[in-house]
């Protein structure tokens, strides 16, 4: 972009029969935002042996330049600066040609590094929702940037099949299926009220009659195959493919959770409280302590993450990218202070935030909860428009966040 505003620089000088021979024209990005995209000092170049002022300069200049689209403002700053605001559209006028002449115009060769890019990441609870959708596109476009130039990435999903909000999917199923053969049961406080369950309640109701209403473990078993195979067509519909799926549980069937306690201890930042394990961050840089075992003997959700990225870490990526929510702007420092602990370079590991998606309903904002059945699924927005309508608007939002 800096050379092709040389470039209409130099006709514009032609034009206005303004001598530009040894003429070093800079283009710079301004330190203020404020200022535009892009900026130069041209008319005071001209100044001198114009004889001149460089206000003047920079007018007639601005003049000639306005005609031209790919500049969407230009104003005169200061005693002569001339400050661009690119328009948006030329940019994509110009990849477009860029694309057409050469479709694979800046790919890299293999570089042979690694990188594991993990997105999505929701638990088979639920539909994917448009807030999924959000930290899906941008994990995939990422993805797709580092393979461009020369990665070898794999995409992984990280889940929890186990633990309460899987019981308590499982149980939301089966009240919705006794009352399907006629028994009355109260649906639990908190359980899923989605229209999904309805229909998964209906296939096992189908399939199996009133033979499994005593067996409690098939209505989990079956609600997340069910959910997973909805997650990964709607993944599908909008072009992406998982590498792998690593299952939460792994970490418990292994120890490797508890094995993240036992290498902390030996660093002596455990200790006990409450009936209690914590984590003594304040010992290394960290706001707090944290709960890494509860009195119940249940780990926190920060646990299973720390030894889920020492896993990462163990598998000798170069580089690893986490896709997350705003939800995880408070725990994965400690996450990333605990890798660091246990001698692995944290530095490997970038986190991306992506911010919440609200929706409305009668003119008020409403929370998204797969759990209370107030979201909008992805399904639904892919229904309205196009895939990639879809991912172009997930990829300008979360463009428009960063820069922002």
């Amino acid at each position: 972009m800096k050379n092709i505003i040389i470039q209409e620089i130099e006709k514009t000088l032609t034009e206005l029969n303004y001598s530009n021979e040894n003429l070093d024209i800079h283009i710079t990005v301004p330190k203020n935002k404020n200022f535009g995209d892009l900026s130069t000092n041209i008319a005071f170049l001209l100044a001198k042996s114009l004889k001149k002022n460089p206000l003047d300069i920079a007018s007639e200049i601005k003049i000639k330049l306005e005609k031209i689209d790919i500049f969407k403002e230009i104003k005169i700053a200061g005693p002569g600066f001339l400050n661009f605001n690119i328009n948006p559209n030329s940019i994509v006028n110009y990849l477009n040609n860029i694309i057409k002449l050469n479709k694979n115009y800046g790919k890299q060769k293999n570089n042979n590094k690694k990188v594991l890019v993990e997105f999505v990441s929701a638990n088979p609870t639920g539909p994917l929702t448009v807030g999924h959708g959000r930290g899906a596109i941008l994990g995939d476009t990422l993805s797709n940037i580092f393979e461009w130039n020369g990665y070898i990435v794999e995409r992984e999903y990280y889940y929890n099949n186990a633990g309460r909000q899987m019981r308590v999917l499982g149980e939301s199923v089966k009240a919705r299926y006794l009352n399907l053969i006629g028994e009355k049961i109260d649906f639990p406080d908190d359980g899923y009220q989605g229209d999904y369950i309805y229909q998964i309640a209906e296939e096992l109701f189908q399939k199996y009659d009133k033979k499994i209403k005593n067996n409690d473990e098939i209505f989990k078993e079956y609600a997340e195959k069910y959910i997973f195979k909805s997650i990964k067509n709607t993944l599908k519909n909008i072009g992406i493919q998982f590498d792998s799926f690593f299952n939460e549980n792994t970490l418990y069937e292994n120890k490797d959770i508890y094995k993240i306690i036992d290498k902390l201890d030996t660093k002596g930042l455990i200790y006990k409280k409450d009936n209690a394990v914590w984590f003594k961050g304040t010992n290394v840089g960290r706001e707090n302590d944290r709960v890494l075992i509860k009195k119940t003997g249940e780990p926190t959700y920060r646990l299973p993450d720390m030894a889920y990225h020492v896993d990462k870490m163990k598998r000798g990526y170069d580089l690893c990218i986490d896709i997350f929510g705003a939800d995880h702007m408070d725990a994965y420092p400690d996450v990333l202070e605990v890798v660091n602990q246990l001698g692995y370079n944290k530095s490997k590991i970038k986190v991306l935030i992506h911010q919440f998606i609200s929706i409305l309903k009668n003119g008020k904002q409403v929370k998204m909860s797969t759990r209370k059945a107030t979201y909008i699924t992805l399904d639904e927005l892919i229904n309205e428009v196009s895939s990639d309508v879809v991912r172009y608007f997930f990829i300008m939002r979360n463009v428009n966040s960063h820069l922002n």
